[in-house]
């Protein structure tokens, strides 16, 4: 049988022969997606962190997964880089198996993240009455832990106890191990196991609930419509709200779940289905997808911040230096209750 990994047994891996262009081209695009994380997901700690109208426990649940995001790129995505470009890792095997737990951690922690903020949107949009007694500080405390403890426990565990080569040992030395690399390698228990942790539950999570959100939502606009038609009071102009209202809720949430699918789906549709189809799928393309992934820490600040007003406000007094000045933090940044 052959493979589509390295056909070489115990020897050094083989640096990529790619021309100097090509590299270097590949060098400024990650370069670029890794500033473009850290800038993006360290606007979003500071604001949350400095300003007091911003400390509330949906905002602290969203300042944890800009802290995880930044992490990802601060930590992880450098020497991904590397590695992605030269096809070799420099730095060890020790820091190889920290470098990929740390990187399934962080991952992990983001997805969970975002699962965890669906909840939130959950009852704070569907049953708002009751919001802030369902989800309190502690409520908010207990997500963030889970969304931090749960992935370190399962990455270091499976890196370091090497459950993810059970059941594919041999495979993996003979076929896929080689000095000088670093590669992220899963039997068919572990991929499924990853595959279901890391991405199917917490993504079904999000999924239900929310479309769910969208449907209650658009419950709630039609319930209005019928309430001004009996009235007869600003039909028109009433109409046009619920109907914007209800656009702006169904391209909200179109674009959180489509930039999360489009990011995420991919890799781990590969890692789940690589050991049943034999290790042929290439490693450049299961890579590939792993960049794609890292996106979507690149683009949650925007999905989840950037669409917010204090968002933009926190950010003009941020470049503008007027953070500094003397009671800053006290600033209101929006008029309405930020739920």
């Amino acid at each position: 049988m052959m493979f589509l990994y390295h056909d070489i047994i115990n020897i050094s891996c083989v640096k990529n022969s790619w021309p100097n262009h090509l590299r270097a081209s590949l060098y400024s695009l990650m370069v670029l997606v890794i500033f473009t994380t850290l800038a993006g997901n360290l606007i979003v700690i500071i604001s949350i962190s400095h300003f007091k109208q911003l400390h509330t426990p949906t905002n602290w649940l969203i300042l944890s997964m800009a802290t995880v995001d930044f992490l990802l790129g601060c930590l992880v995505m450098p020497y991904s880089m590397v590695r992605s470009v030269e096809h070799c890792w420099y730095f060890g095997d020790v820091f190889c198996k920290i470098h990929t737990s740390t990187d399934i951690m962080l991952s992990s922690a983001s997805i969970f993240h975002l699962s965890f903020i669906s909840i939130d949107r959950y009852y704070a949009v569907c049953d708002p009455l009751k919001y802030k007694a369902r989800i309190s500080v502690t409520v908010i405390c207990m997500m963030i832990f889970i969304s931090w403890s749960v992935p370190a426990l399962f990455a270091f565990g499976m890196i370091f106890l090497e459950l993810n080569l059970k059941g594919a040992e041999e495979m993996y030395y003979k076929h896929v191990h080689c000095a000088g690399g670093c590669s992220v390698f899963f039997s068919k228990t572990s991929g499924v196991l990853a595959f279901m942790t890391s991405f199917y539950v917490p993504g079904s999570i999000m999924l239900c609930l929310y479309f769910r959100i969208y449907f209650i939502a658009k419950g709630h606009a039609k319930s209005i419509n019928n309430v001004n038609q009996k009235l007869q009071i600003g039909l028109e102009e009433k109409n046009g709200i619920s109907r914007s209202k209800e656009r702006k809720a169904a391209k909200t949430l179109g674009i959180v779940m489509g930039v999360f699918l489009v990011c995420w789906c991919p890799f781990f549709v590969c890692t789940v289905m690589d050991p049943f189809v034999g290790y042929t799928i290439p490693p450049a393309l299961t890579d590939a997808l792993i960049w794609f992934g890292y996106l979507n820490s690149t683009f949650n600040p925007m999905v989840y911040a950037f669409f917010y007003p204090w968002f933009r406000r926190a950010l003009k007094m941020i470049l503008s230096g007027k953070i500094f000045q003397k009671n800053s933090s006290r600033c209101e940044l929006f008029l309405e209750p930020n739920l």
